[in-house]
């Protein structure tokens, strides 16, 4: 019997260093594959994401009833024709997951939300209801077309904004000796924005074997900021000509910042001639009537007034 049980006791001692074992070997291949795909799928340049507005909870649950819409919204596609809106969604980065049919959709969804608040207006009986129900499917129709031109600005302005600093930190792991793909999915998890997403797409494209050259075109397509432009041309030419990386990066940073240090000085030039006008035709003219406001008001209430000779 003592036997038996020393030999149960072994056996359990054995399966426990067998166990141990083979959960220390699961963790290292854990960590191994966890690197593996933090590698392929740039998760880090991608899973840092904004906490949503309430505006754009509203904007994607309307966005689920616009595909059943689409082919409507493409017939009646004045001042957003597929093509210019397919362009305006690539500048702002596709935002909300739009598509172009969705997009088109979207519109005549919030025609239809325009509809129906101007008859609740007119229904409840608020002041100025009837202009209400006529005005708002029609901003319901433009609304959506103004909101994602001006998106799209505003991601090539902070594209153009970012830039220089993005270029000087490639540029400095490219001297410290890392090569092009490793050092922009290592400086991308400093920067959010649109360099992050354009960046991100532009390495997950290279690894899934898209050519270098088709992968700048595709960078470039998206985007229709000078500067960037100008450092995409750079860099295809850099590819093909083996001209070093980091001195492209390095002076192309350095022309972004001279061009956008002259821009500022051209806003500048052209503001001064504006200032001057609205000086010269409504601040100058009110300080005007001011003063002669207060010479007629002297004249008649003052000590020597106009009402005591008569």
């Amino acid at each position: 019997m003592d036997s038996i049980i020393l030999l149960l006791t072994l056996i359990s001692w054995l399966a426990l260093l067998i166990g141990v074992l083979n959960l220390y070997k699961y963790a290292k291949q854990k960590e191994v594959l966890k690197s593996h795909i933090h590698e392929i799928a740039v998760t880090s340049a991608l899973t840092k994401h904004a906490r949503k507005s309430f505006a754009d909870r509203v904007i994607t649950f309307l966005s689920r009833y616009a595909d059943d819409f689409s082919s409507l919204g493409d017939r009646i596609n004045f001042y957003s024709e597929s093509k210019e809106i397919e362009l305006l969604l690539k500048k702002a980065g596709n935002p909300y997951d739009m598509t172009v049919a969705r997009f088109q959709g979207f519109k005549i969804v919030c025609v239809i939300l325009g509809f129906l608040t101007g008859l609740f207006f007119v229904v409840m009986g608020f002041p100025l209801s009837n202009i209400a129900f006529v005005l708002l499917p029609f901003l319901g129709f433009f609304v959506p077309i103004f909101l994602v031109r001006e998106k799209a600005k505003k991601r090539q302005e902070q594209l153009r904004s970012d830039l220089p600093d993005f270029l000087d930190t490639v540029s400095i792991s490219l001297q410290a000796g890392s090569n092009l793909d490793s050092a922009i999915k290592e400086v991308i998890k400093y920067f959010d924005g649109p360099i992050r997403e354009e960046f991100a797409k532009f390495i997950r494209e290279i690894e899934l074997g898209v050519p270098r050259e088709r992968a700048y075109m595709e960078l470039q397509s998206r985007n229709d900021n000078e500067e960037f432009h100008s450092f995409i041309k750079s860099l295809i030419q850099a590819t093909r000509l083996g001209v070093p990386m980091a001195n492209t990066f390095k002076s192309q940073a350095e022309d972004i910042r001279r061009l956008t240090l002259e821009k500022v000085k051209e806003k500048a030039a052209k503001a001064s001639p504006k200032v001057t006008m609205i000086t010269s035709f409504i601040i100058a003219p009110l300080i005007m009537i001011l003063i002669i406001g207060l010479v007629i008001l002297n004249l008649i209430y003052g000590e020597s007034s106009i009402l005591e000779i008569f």
